[in-house]
């Protein structure tokens, strides 16, 4: 059990059949929650640090911000592109990120708290659900950094194991325990979805999992839970994505969207799915929207225009438009906040159209500039092959 700043024992709270940790309710913590999905990161980790100040003692206080702290580091490094995670090129090749030693020290700093408090009450009730659920809730947000920033994926798995662990205990625990469902499902589809040969990489080959009983533990997280509705929801779009349901996806995101119409995320990911869904013209003109809004001061408390830049280069090139596409693909990989990854697919690709185009001198440039942003690179390979050669379409 966890203790409140007053010593009380806060239980989880009972509603409409659904139990949750009772602090998940508090006005203070779905306040800041809603500066979190209109990603105005800074303004909820201020918030949550205040909850952590007013509940010292409490694991899920921490956990609430080190969730905030988490999505900004990956937020700020571009790693919640879902196009970057369509398909499993990011698994195979040679992605590395620069991670800030003060971003990463303090994310494991955190998590360290919530587990230090979470094992803490752990050691006076093992069935403790809502220790279980915050410790569970820390890992898998650990695991989620090793594996995005670090690409450290054999720890990343493990980390996720024991995440997925924490939280069958919860259910065990307590069947209603909805939120729990969610980093249960996401583990199941994930290990589902994993080419073998990957799980044999990282000597997972004896694991399992399941992508209809992670999507049905999601879409359950999603209708009734209570601190994951809207994270699964965004999930449940992602893995719609990879199984190439556009409609589906479009509905779950269009959903998200009107009802925090200011996260770009939302905006930017519907016109992801019109591009992947073949919807070209209508995707460039959503692309087109997303860029205007961005360009207005304070219409998107956080906006990464080199996302949307890169997806209409896309589109265009999806149109076969290779002048627009090149243009976008190079104001994508030199807008400031561009991060490392998406500046080099930027790059190359820009440098394929202007092949295209015909416009040697102009692709030399585009692929040496990919190079440059990373030697050991999967990018880098392929800029050098096309230094050596143009690209084409055959």
């Amino acid at each position: 059990m966890l203790l409140t700043p007053t010593g009380g024992i806060c239980r989880g709270a009972n509603t409409n059949g659904v139990t949750t940790y009772p602090l998940n309710n508090a006005p203070q913590v779905r306040e800041a929650y809603q500066h979190l999905y209109i990603l105005d990161y800074d303004g909820a980790v201020k918030r949550f640090e205040q909850i952590v100040v007013a509940h010292p003692n409490d694991a899920m206080a921490r956990a609430y911000l080190l969730n905030a702290v988490t999505m900004r580091e990956l937020y700020r490094l571009d790693l919640l592109d879902t196009t970057f995670y369509a398909n499993d090129g990011f698994l195979t090749g040679r992605h590395p990120v620069p991670e800030d030693p003060q971003a990463r020290d303090r994310i494991f700093s955190i998590f360290d708290s919530v587990t230090g408090l979470a094992e803490q009450a752990l050691k006076a009730n093992n069935k403790d659900a809502n220790a279980l659920y915050a410790r569970g809730w820390a890992r898998s947000l650990k695991a989620a950094y090793m594996a995005m920033v670090e690409r450290s994926f054999s720890g990343a798995l493990r980390l996720a194991s024991q995440a997925r662990s924490d939280n069958e205990k919860v259910l065990d625990i307590d069947p209603n325990y909805v939120d729990a469902k969610m980093v249960v499902g996401i583990y199941q589809y994930v290990i589902g979805a994993l080419p073998f040969a990957f799980k044999i990489m990282v000597g997972f080959a004896g694991i399992h999992g399941s992508k209809s009983e992670g999507m049905a533990l999601l879409r359950d997280s999603a209708s009734r839970g209570v601190l994951t509705k809207v994270e699964s929801k965004t999930v449940i779009a992602l893995f719609l994505r990879r199984e190439a349901k556009y409609e589906e996806a479009i509905g779950v995101i269009r959903g998200l969207k009107s009802e925090y119409p200011r996260d770009f995320l939302f905006c930017l990911e519907d016109a992801n799915l019109l591009k992947d869904a073949g919807q070209g013209y209508a995707a460039i003109a959503a692309y087109k929207t997303v860029v205007d809004q961005a360009q207005k001061p304070g219409y998107f408390p956080s906006a990464h225009r080199d996302l949307a830049y890169f997806g209409l280069a896309e589109s265009y090139r999806g149109q076969r438009e290779y002048a627009e596409a090149a243009a976008n693909y190079t104001k994508a990989a030199w807008e400031p906040e561009a991060g490392a990854e998406l500046k080099r697919r930027a790059l190359v690709a820009a440098g394929q159209m202007f092949d295209l185009l015909h416009e040697r001198d102009k692709a030399l440039a585009s692929y040496r500039a990919a190079v440059a942003a990373g030697p050991d690179t999967t990018q880098a390979d392929q800029a050098k092959k096309y230094i050596k050669s143009p690209f084409t379409m055959k």
